[in-house]
């Protein structure tokens, strides 16, 4: 039985018929044009047929045989498959690049003051994030794992429960300091209302009119105050003493356990009906990158949920 052919002399073939050309073919490859003309008579001697039409010379026009042509689309398929199969190959180990797609928001105020201990732990792995605020298309965009906010059902990826959140008013300690007593919820009347906008439109995202529903207050302008797209932005706000927030509490703990916000009313409790996701295309579960991610996703959530939010 023959030996297969060698790998680089169909490699040569196939660049030099998509070129017309064995110079091209040989910058492509980065070998000399003779090297590539050698490896294409290799492949031919083993054929027993030419694959280019020739001149009386002997030298090669760069056009190819009819049995050539028919073959050629087999070829680059295969080659195809081979570059796919090299790609699940460097999907299966924990080295290389985890593409990561969180909101903007998120990235700040929860995932970005942690990722070190997921870098201490695998080294090997280079977090690549992607922030929008809207889902992105996993498949189009590459994506590897992500968390979403919401209700848990996306199509085209699986989705983890994360973590469940709770709204509250936040504000900063300068803006309490400014009082003669204890504020009360019926208070806010009197207050700059600080409104996050960024899940606007979203049916379930809690809104102050549903917070002071809750609370029993009545008389607010919640039409009023200042309006900001993004969660971490309206934390930023309460800090600088713009106004008084509600915050979502992933968003705001670590602002809280610092001091430099404070939670009001934490007699009242409003659980939002909308969650944090670990989300990944079903097919890409057993990565060893993504299990790694996630489950260090999952740990870091269950560590916050052992410390409680100071003024909780």
């Amino acid at each position: 039985m023959k030996a297969p052919v060698h790998l680089n002399a169909l490699r040569a073939f196939e660049a030099s018929a998509r070129h017309q050309s064995f110079s091209a073919a040989a910058a492509e490859l980065n070998v000399t044009p003779a090297a590539v003309g050698q490896l294409v008579r290799m492949l031919e001697d083993w054929l027993g047929m030419p694959l280019f039409h020739r001149t009386a010379s002997g030298r090669a026009r760069l056009v190819t045989t009819e049995a050539a042509e028919r073959a050629l689309p087999d070829i680059r398929a295969g080659f195809d498959r081979l570059a796919l199969g090299l790609e699940r190959l460097k999907e299966g180990s924990t080295h290389g690049v985890l593409t990561v797609t969180v909101s903007p928001a998120f990235a700040a105020k929860w995932l970005l003051p942690r990722i070190d201990r997921f870098q201490a732990a695998w080294p090997d792995t280079d977090v690549r994030l992607e922030t929008s605020l809207k889902p992105v298309d996993f498949v189009a965009q590459r994506i590897d794992i992500g968390v979403r906010y919401g209700l848990g059902r996306w199509a085209g990826v699986h989705a983890d429960k994360l973590m469940d959140e709770e709204i509250y008013p936040v504000c900063a300690p300068a803006l309490l300091r400014r009082k003669r007593r204890a504020p009360q919820p019926a208070d806010l009347m009197h207050e700059t209302l600080i409104h996050d906008l960024s899940m606007d439109g979203h049916a379930e995202f809690p809104t102050w009119d549903a917070w002071l529903r809750t609370a029993g207050v009545t008389g607010v302008a919640t039409a009023r105050g200042m309006k900001i797209n993004n969660s971490a932005a309206v934390l930023q706000a309460a800090l600088e003493g713009h106004g008084i927030a509600l915050a979502r509490s992933v968003m705001a703990r670590d602002d809280l356990l610092s001091g430099r916000l404070i939670r009001l009313f934490p007699e009242i409790t409003f659980a939002s009906p909308l969650a944090y996701y670990v989300v990944f295309r079903p097919d890409c579960a057993a990565l060893p990158r993504l299990v790694a991610f996630r489950d260090w996703l999952h740990r870091e959530a269950a560590r916050d949920q052992d410390a409680p939010d100071r003024n909780a």
